[in-house]
């Protein structure tokens, strides 16, 4: 069997990767039209950081896994092709700030039709909504060649900065696929791929909208939970409540359950914001505005916390930040990722160099110039300082952030840190991740989402 991935970005390229190491009897391409990113993925420094990943690569790649720029010889050989490609939401037009856009879908599916001389199962592997299959279906239909294909629907879970493990040991495999003997046979055929090392019982088969669809379910509901309980975090901080202690009793209900229940400076990532909003906007096109409206808020809440964190920042630091050094602890979504797509890190720091501060910001794996690129701030501005360590951006420093939960911030010597800030020096813990008593004592003054408000902290 011959397998091509169209697309070699963070879910494409580790999907793959684990694809070709589990089934070796099974020759995987991963094509690209950026020739950097696939030079990349062909070099020991992959575009993509995950745990885990770099040994998984190393496994298969010129065994049975391979990356080229040669995306119409790839699909000619495929059996199956996977379309992994970008579809950020639309900033234009019909559905703007909402919608999906779909060209690079659109551009797929014609080259397939263009290029394909034999039948190919085309499987969704993009977070794409409801009905794109059939419009994918409708192009390659059209084509006078007379090839019929199946398209399948096999949404990806994955998580970043866990995604080997949640490769190698997945809570489900969805795959959606047409209630027709055919499309039932498809559906079979990709079923025998993941059947070589996740058991049958966790491979879901459904039909294909309602896979489509459970994709961006997923998504929103995981997404409403951390809103939910960042609403709760500003209720705590008035009342003299600790939303972590808020957060464990409600957990610890077995119809609650206790995951994605941590308050923070709010979600980021490829998938939440987009994924919720393209819900947004289905349900207005469907005519269900309600609907619509109930999850809309899921996205203002989200804004709101991260706008309530910058604006703590600001009014607890005497009402201004200008030409005061901001030492910025993280700058990923998330840790053990070095994506930053939607993180909180960049409405934070946009809010404050709003207000003129004088940012430091060091993260362990992303590029300065993607931090350049996410505040949309010349390369040498005067205002950002880009940090080798932690302990550099927080010299000279009257406050530190912490805006991403990576576990090397834990262990920071704090006593030099604080020897080293100026007076009164602060610490705003967005991933409730330090030891706050500790750093009471040594002599911080601390903030973190969600805890009873103290004299630290000017109301």
């Amino acid at each position: 069997m011959k397998v091509c991935c169209i697309g070699a970005g963070y879910v494409g390229g580790p999907t793959m990767a684990m694809i070709a190491a589990k089934c070796p009897h099974i020759q995987v391409d991963v094509v690209d039209l950026n020739s950097e990113r696939i030079a990349a993925w062909n070099s020991d420094n992959l575009p993509v950081y995950e745990p885990g990943l770099d040994e998984l690569v190393g496994e298969a790649r010129g065994r049975n896994l391979f990356f080229s720029t040669e995306v119409k010889d790839s699909i000619r050989r495929a059996d199956i092709v996977f379309v992994s490609v970008n579809t950020p939401t639309k900033t234009f037009g019909i559905g703007a700030q909402k919608a999906a856009d779909l060209r690079y879908i659109e551009a797929v599916a014609r080259t397939i039709a263009e290029v394909a001389d034999t039948p190919k199962i085309i499987v969704e592997k993009s977070t794409i909504p409801v009905k794109t299959a059939e419009a994918i279906q409708t192009i390659l239909g059209a084509d006078v060649k007379g090839v019929k294909h199946q398209v399948l629907s096999n949404p990806e879970f994955l998580a970043e900065g866990t995604a080997v493990a949640d490769l190698t040991f997945p809570d489900r495999i969805l795959i959606g696929g047409e209630m027709t003997p055919e499309g039932q046979a498809a559906v079979e055929k990709l079923v025998s791929v993941y059947a070589n090392w996740v058991p049958r019982e966790r491979i879901l088969t459904t039909n294909l909208w309602s896979s489509e669809l459970s994709k961006l379910v997923a998504n929103a509901f995981l997404a409403q939970r951390i809103s939910s309980i960042n609403s709760i975090s500003a209720l705590c901080e008035k009342t003299g409540a600790d939303v972590d202690e808020v957060a464990r009793a409600i957990g610890s209900d077995s119809r609650i359950g206790s995951k994605f229940l941590k308050a923070s400076v709010g979600f980021g990532g490829s998938c939440f914001q987009k994924d919720v909003l393209n819900l947004v906007y289905l349900c207005g096109h469907f005519g269900l505005p309600e609907v619509a409206a109930y999850w809309d808020q899921v996205i203002k809440m989200n804004d709101w916390q991260k706008h309530r964190f910058s604006e703590r920042v600001v009014r607890t630091l005497f009402n201004t930040v200008s030409g005061k050094r901001i030492a910025v602890l993280g700058f990923a979504f998330k840790k053990d990722t070095n994506d930053t797509r939607e993180s909180a890190a960049i409405q934070v720091c946009s809010e404050l160099l709003e207000e003129r501060a004088s940012l430091s910001i060091y993260d362990p794996k992303v590029e300065s110039t993607q931090i350049v690129k996410d505040l949309e701030i010349p390369a040498d501005s005067p205002n950002v300082e880009f940090a080798q360590s932690a302990e550099q951006a927080t010299a000279g420093a009257h406050a530190l952030l912490v805006l991403t939960e990576w576990d090397e911030f834990r262990d920071l010597d704090f006593e030099a840190v604080y020897k080293s800030m100026v007076k009164p020096a602060w610490v705003f813990d967005g991933r409730s991740l330090l030891d706050h008593d500790k750093l009471r004592r040594i002599g911080f003054r601390v903030y973190s989402v969600g805890k009873p408000l103290s004299l630290d902290v000017k109301i």
